[in-house]
């Protein structure tokens, strides 16, 4: 993670993530949190320390407060609240909950749709037209095989896709459309759970179901009622069960 290794090192653990997918997914998982970590405290452990908290300043203050033991604690309290407010300001979201699971899919799911759906000049990286190009690709970088669900009997004909990038590796987007303009997103990676029930995630005024099943995770994401969706997801998940 912290790029210390030779060459020759190196490269035996890169080839032995490449067979563990679930331990390669893990560690990067950890590079992030490293990464998130440096954002956060990196440029305060460059900053210059302030003249009333050098170590020599402390030490010849306490000594002039020797003499008011009652003065000293209180400087000592202060000192403490000081140091210790400022580390929470800092700090602050850097230890905030990470979401996980189908929550965190969903959450990407909707991102990916507000990028995107709105987006009439390319919405899509691939073209339904070269659905065969795409699904190669996406299984490829997902190192699963995939398909597309069939959701004209829904309404929704295939426009395309791409790969979207989240905090938990790369995870493929397709988008659906209707005769009325309306899009649907559905994202799906790789996902440490075997099996998760279908969940409503619909939030903002975005409907969203998400689930995972032979350990991928689907997202579907539109915007219209929950109550039309839910259907809709529902078939998507009975087509990628056959996968």
């Amino acid at each position: 993670m912290d790029g210390e290794l030779d060459a020759g090192r190196r490269a035996e653990v890169e080839a032995y993530l490449e067979g563990q997918p679930d331990v390669a997914r893990r560690v990067a998982e950890f590079v992030a949190h490293r990464a998130e970590l440096q954002a956060a405290f990196g440029p305060i452990a460059h900053e210059t320390v302030p003249v009333e908290l050098s170590v020599a300043r402390l030490i010849a203050d306490r000594r002039k407060a020797s003499a008011y033991p009652g003065w000293a604690s209180m400087a000592a309290a202060v000192a403490m609240l000081v140091v210790g407010a400022g580390a929470g300001w800092y700090g602050r979201g850097a230890f905030e909950p990470r979401l996980v699971g189908v929550v965190a899919l969903a959450q990407e799911a909707s991102a990916s749709f507000a990028t995107y759906a709105s987006d009439h000049s390319r919405p899509v990286e691939v073209e339904a037209g070269d659905s065969e190009g795409l699904l190669s690709w996406i299984s490829n970088r997902l190192k699963r095989p995939v398909t597309v669900p069939d959701l004209t009997s829904s309404g929704y004909r295939f426009m395309g896709g791409r790969i979207v990038a989240t905090t938990h590796g790369p995870a493929a987007m397709l988008m659906y459309d209707d005769d009325r303009g309306s899009r649907l997103v559905m994202l799906m990676r790789p996902m440490r759970e075997q099996f998760v029930p279908m969940s409503d995630q619909s939030a903002d005024g975005v409907a969203g179901f998400a689930w995972a099943q032979n350990s991928m995770g689907y997202s579907l994401t539109g915007d219209i009622a929950p109550s039309v969706l839910h259907p809709i997801a529902n078939e998507a998940r009975r087509q990628a069960d056959k996968i």
